[in-house]
């Protein structure tokens, strides 16, 4: 199971912050907050994205992000009640109406060098990494 809370755009000036709708209207490169929690391996094989620079992980998103935003994610993963702080950015995004019915959605890059989050996510996946489950970027 995945699940998100609230994306909530940080503005860089006066530290409002309004959160996004699912609509498609022009804006500025910003900062965001995710909070996001994987609770199942099933889901956190493909999402994973260990071809990028200190790893990455996919999600699921109806708004709009464009490449190189920068998000900040909580992220709960499997049996973890506790939340990781992850630094990221955008780096591949799956549009609505892709080909080959393809999740919408964001890959995010972790920004720290040898991750904690990267390596807390191999050892949950162990040798599920090498499958050949299919991922829902590469």
């Amino acid at each position: 199971m995945l699940s998100m809370g609230e994306t909530c755009k940080r503005q860089s000036k006066g530290g409002d912050s309004s959160c996004l709708n699912n609509s498609n209207s022009d804006r500025s490169p910003g900062r965001f907050v995710l909070s996001v929690s994987i609770k199942e391996l099933s889901v956190l094989c493909p999402s994973y994205m260990p071809f990028l620079i200190n790893g990455g992980i996919f999600i699921p998103a109806a708004e709009t992000y464009e490449l190189s935003d920068e998000v900040f994610l909580l992220l709960s993963l499997v049996n973890d009640e506790d939340q990781i702080p992850v630094n990221a950015k955008v780096v591949w995004v799956t549009p609505k109406h892709a080909q080959v019915n393809r999740a919408c959605g964001i890959g995010l890059q972790f920004l720290e060098k040898n991750s904690a989050t990267k390596n807390k996510i191999e050892h949950y996946l162990g040798t599920m990494q090498s499958s050949k489950q299919l991922r829902f970027t590469l």
